[in-house]
């Protein structure tokens, strides 16, 4: 009787199909774990979507000049504090951290104010000095300056709390003049001499007058020459 064959190859074949079975799994977590990152591999830097920017620091007196407002010339240092006194148009008193510091204020002259018999006042001086008041007097504000002058007088524009220069604004409103002076020595905001062409055209100010003299004219031929005509 012929028996029934045997399958000599079964266990080999079996073999070979978990061995198939085993490399198609293993496949599949290559897979799934394809662009995993390594422990060992450091994560790439992700950009921020908001970077921070540095941040300016408070102007405090000394410290060197913040950015200019309004196209203002920027200056070598400013300083915060209150206005306490407006002696004229174009000074004034600042109560700063450090103590009061004298501004005189920068590429601009007002009309003078009256010292005694020997050098009497211009036209305008009170009103320009109230006018300025009206901006500055009391309020907390920074100088932006530029350098002492020969009195110790910090020279600097005075900057309100809505970015807008009170220099400007004198000469805007008719209450004092673009220091041209020594062919511009002391102008250094270019902006002064247009202000004052439109002030003089719309007849504000000072400029009601027919022959309004110069304050650093009034000072030599007033003051030092005696011609106060």
């Amino acid at each position: 009787m012929r028996g029934k064959p045997s399958f000599r190859g079964g266990s080999k074949l079996t073999a070979l199909v978990v061995a198939l079975i085993l490399a198609a799994a293993g496949a599949l977590v290559n897979w799934f774990q394809d662009g995993q990152r390594p422990a060992d591999r450091p994560a790439p830097p992700i950009a921020s979507s908001n970077p921070s920017s540095s941040a300016s620091t408070p102007a405090s007196s000394g410290r060197p000049g913040a950015s200019p407002a309004g196209g203002v010339p920027q200056g070598s240092y400013t300083l915060t504090g209150t206005i306490v006194n407006v002696a004229d148009g174009d000074t004034v008193t600042l109560r700063a951290p450090d103590g009061q510091r004298r501004i005189r204020m920068d590429s601009i002259d007002a009309p003078e104010e009256g010292h005694g018999a020997d050098q009497p006042g211009q036209p305008y001086a009170e009103a320009s000095r109230q006018n300025l008041a009206t901006l500055v007097a009391g309020k907390s504000l920074t100088a932006q300056c530029y350098e002492k002058d020969q009195y110790g007088r910090d020279v600097c524009a005075l900057i309100l709390e809505d970015g807008r220069s009170a220099n400007r604004l004198q000469v805007e409103a008719g209450y004092a003049w673009a220091y041209t002076a020594r062919k511009g020595d002391y102008l250094r905001d270019k902006a002064m001499p247009d202000l004052q062409r439109q002030a003089k055209a719309a007849g504000r100010g000072l400029w009601v007058q027919q022959a309004a003299v110069q304050p650093w004219k009034w000072r030599y031929d007033c003051w030092r020459q005696r011609q106060c005509g």
